[in-house]
């Protein structure tokens, strides 16, 4: 890829941020503000792929942010037979998002692998996040400086995988899919998307039990110097 691509792409959650673990920090942290007496481990069991579930109909437009925001919180806590209000659920939901972009870890070797990135190609983000937290996360994490574009799906109407939205990505960044590669960690949404927006891509910390038929795949970020 060296030879031809002059502009890298790069999903945020679960590809640079980590989410998971900022997601469990942002949840400690609100449920000891409302008294809500659940072990967190317990929760999260139910709560991470309920969160999955409904961001995949949101990303197929089948429901929209405030159903997405809601529904996760109050599913989980009905799995865990565990009594809130409605109004508490909605003030959780609410506090999330406030607190959720606070906590900034991000996965081994963002910082490296960003560095050396930087040097030889035009860095970009693609995001389905919520717009609200999404700017937060790259400036308090620190590393916004290294990206010319930041592209969210709720400033342009759709969301990945629908190729509009890296269609709109490239033109913002001024460059074409032939130069340009995408990394992420969602077959469906990031690599299948990218791919039929004519972008070369590379697969991230996957599903081992994804066929990804011959697309490049890592399981670390200092693995993208073998490709670029």
């Amino acid at each position: 890829m060296r030879d031809t691509i002059t502009d890298v792409f790069f999903d945020l959650d679960h590809t640079l941020w980590d989410f998971d673990k900022n997601s469990a920090l942002t949840f400690t942290k609100i449920f000891s503000i409302h008294d809500i007496r659940v072990q967190l481990e317990d929760f999260l069991s139910y709560y991470e792929p309920i969160n999955m579930t409904y961001w995949k109909l949101y990303r197929e437009d089948k429901i929209d942010k405030p159903s997405l925001r809601f529904g996760r919180l109050n599913d989980a806590f009905e799995a865990l037979n565990y009594e809130v209000s409605e109004q508490m659920i909605h003030q959780l939901s609410t506090d999330y998002i406030a607190h959720l972009p606070s906590f900034n870890h991000l996965f081994e070797h963002t910082f490296d692998i960003l560095e050396y990135l930087y040097e030889h190609y035009e860095l970009h983000v693609i995001t389905n996040g919520f717009e609200e937290v999404q700017y937060g996360k790259l400036s308090n994490s620190n590393i916004h400086q290294y990206f010319k574009t930041v592209t969210v799906s709720e400033m342009v109407g759709v969301k990945k995988p629908n190729p509009i939205i890296f269609n709109h990505a490239l033109d913002l960044a001024n460059t074409s899919g032939a130069r340009s590669v995408m990394i992420g960690d969602n077959f469906e949404a990031d690599i299948l998307g990218a791919r039929d927006a004519g972008m070369e891509v590379i697969y991230f910390n996957g599903d081992a039990d994804v066929n990804t038929n011959g697309i490049p795949q890592i399981k670390s970020l200092i693995e993208l110097k073998t490709y670029l």
